[in-house]
């Protein structure tokens, strides 16, 4: 996972696109390619990241990092243009949620999570009740973050870290998870050969940051060792298992049902700030497309991720859990639905709105302008859909009599440039 401040950039009801084409790899949010000039030559780099490092070196040693950890984890490091790439391209919304959920929730990787779960059956029992996170919740995610374990990254953590902590623009955040990451070695958790993972720091099984390895990573197979990167899963599922405990798990409490609308239902209410019980949405219409609903599951919000023409959902305090670990609300879904589908469930009952395609990065931004421009401020012009812009979507729908469900969609951008 991209935790947090990674996935800051993540925009809209799901994101950023997602390349893996089946279970063999991992579906999280990617980066599209772009080209960026260098401005350095690598020998020039290397030189610079050398001095860094030479600096850096004093700063790690003040916050416990000892000499020699530090010389063995750095040794040899060198400058990694190929990252600053990756870290400089902006996320580009290239594919639908339900395109995401079609390679997401494939039948290959239910049906790989089921034999996953049955294999690890009795680990993933204990985990459950020492955590209270259903099994299926952490399969889900050990599914989507790596295709259980096949896929969990093999670029040199300390090497990216490294390079982009020297890099200016994210220096300190950098800085910091690669501290996390010489503590990790100096606890001797790993070794720096076996420190692999994505570009970007997210390690093992379930992805995990240093930092978030240093502050919910637990040693579950009593080996002495928080192990996350071996083929062994034990401690990375439990780890996550830890993870979302601490960010206040509801166990027995689902993250979201599927429900259908009906006819006269007013698309201003679908909205995440407006929490009622169940029973409440139930008087206004709305029934489960599957079982009943349980005020005991608590108060819950209507989400459209793919507008009135598509499934609705009644999501729950869990949602936003599950959020912590990922900010985009398809990755929510998938990981979500996933762990439906492993249990036995059903798939998504509603069609999806496929003759609809996503607006690409320029067309958010023209729609974010334009927006703003008609007097429906979207306070930032920066291509995330996020609240203030599905907000500024839903007012205008209204001011033009069409259905207020916030969707941005091209029919909203195409009204806009009409006016």
């Amino acid at each position: 996972m991209y935790r947090r401040a990674i996935l800051i950039f993540i925009a809209f009801v799901w994101s950023a696109p997602v390349w893996a084409i089946g279970p063999e790899t991992s579906v999280r949010p990617a980066e599209r390619q772009i080209r960026v000039n260098n401005q350095t030559s690598r020998s020039q780099t290397d030189a610079g990241l050398a001095n860094w490092i030479a600096d850096f070196r004093t700063r790690a040693l003040a916050q416990g990092i000892d000499g020699t950890t530090f010389d063995v984890a750095l040794k040899g490091a060198t400058y990694d243009p190929a990252i600053i790439k990756r870290d400089r391209n902006q996320a580009e919304f290239t594919k639908t949620i339900w395109d995401y959920l079609d390679t997401a929730v494939s039948d290959l990787r239910i049906a790989n999570g089921r034999k996953s779960m049955g294999r690890w059956q009795d680990t993933l029992n204990r985990i459950e009740a020492a955590y209270g996170v259903e099994k299926e919740v952490i399969v889900a995610i050990w599914g989507l973050e790596s295709a259980y374990g096949t896929f969990r990254g093999s670029a040199p953590v300390l090497n990216g870290l490294a390079t982009l902590a020297y890099d200016a623009r994210r220096a300190a955040f950098f800085e910091g998870e690669l501290i996390h990451a010489l503590r990790i070695l100096q606890d001797g958790d790993t070794s720096p050969a076996l420190m692999r993972g994505s570009w970007a720091g997210a390690m093992g099984h379930t992805q995990f940051m240093p930092s978030s390895f240093a502050a919910h990573a637990v040693d579950f197979d009593g080996d002495g060792k928080r192990n996350i990167w071996g083929e062994d899963p034990r401690d990375a599922l439990a780890s996550t298992g830890a993870y979302l405990k601490h960010f206040g798990w509801t166990a027995g409490q689902p993250w979201g049902v599927e429900v259908r609308l009906p006819a006269d239902f007013d698309y201003t209410l679908a909205d995440r700030g407006n929490t009622q019980l169940p029973s409440a949405w139930a008087k206004l219409g709305i029934v489960p497309v599957n079982g009943a609903f349980d005020d005991a599951d608590g108060v819950a919000s209507i989400l459209l991720p793919g507008g009135a023409e598509g499934a609705a959902f009644m999501i729950f305090a869990n949602f936003a859990v599950l959020e912590k670990y990922n900010t985009a609300d398809a990755y929510v879904i998938g990981v979500g639905h996933l762990s439906d589908r492993i249990n036995g469930g059903n798939g998504i009952q509603h069609s999806w709105p496929r003759h609809l395609r996503a607006l690409s990065k320029p067309e958010r931004i023209e729609l974010q302008k334009r927006l703003t421009a008609a007097g429906f401020d979207t306070v930032k012009i920066d291509a995330k859909m996020g609240p203030l812009t599905i907000n500024a979507v839903r007012n205008f729908q209204k001011a033009k009599g069409l259905v207020p469900d916030g969707f941005p969609s091209l029919s909203v951008l195409d009204r806009l440039r009409a006016l």
